[in-house]
């Protein structure tokens, strides 16, 4: 009996910790770049993540080729000529949201969210912090933020014949919903 007890301790043990973590392969992230020129918006519905909802920690991967564009020759030109994504495939965020209990992972609602970490986009990382939002639903936690970059601090270089159709910041918008694993 005391063995049957103690399997089913671990077991649930093993349980609540998996129920912990919150995921997904199939997150959402956009950029969009606005001028005077033009507009350019690129969407990716690849990005991975993974959220530890007892430390806080959160990874986002990014696969660089997944962002679509409305024009084919733009697509072609981000991966080949600014974001060179066979020599840098992916981006990455590791990082921690800030005051995790905060967040009730048991109760639905919308919880604001401080997120630090670090950053790598073209081979290049930088400390980033941002604020967002968790909104706890059920299962799920659908992480939400935008947050501005500079392609010059990640080393992309942009050719003066199109500097003005790109914008010097950029707009990042995250919108992932993460399940629990």
């Amino acid at each position: 009996m005391k063995k049957l007890t103690l399997a089913a301790l671990a077991l649930f043990l093993m349980n609540s910790a998996d129920a912990q973590r919150y995921m997904t392969r199939t997150g959402r992230i956009t950029f969009f770049s606005s001028t005077p020129i033009e507009n350019i918006e690129a969407i990716n519905n690849e990005a991975s993540s993974v959220l530890n909802a007892a430390t806080g920690e959160l990874v986002f991967q990014v696969p660089i080729r997944s962002f679509k564009f409305e024009k084919a020759l733009m697509q072609e030109h981000f991966n080949e000529n600014y974001m060179e994504s066979d020599k840098f495939p992916k981006a990455e965020f590791h990082g921690k949201v800030a005051d995790i209990s905060s967040v009730n992972f048991r109760k639905d609602g919308v919880y604001p969210a401080q997120v630090t970490g670090k950053l790598t986009i073209h081979g290049v990382t930088r400390d980033v912090a941002t604020a967002g939002t968790l909104t706890i639903k059920g299962n799920s936690a659908v992480a939400a933020a935008k947050f501005k970059v500079r392609p010059a601090d990640y080393d992309i270089k942009i050719p003066s014949v199109v500097a003005g159709k790109i914008a010097e910041e950029i707009e990042v918008t995250v919108n992932s919903v993460l399940l629990t694993k």
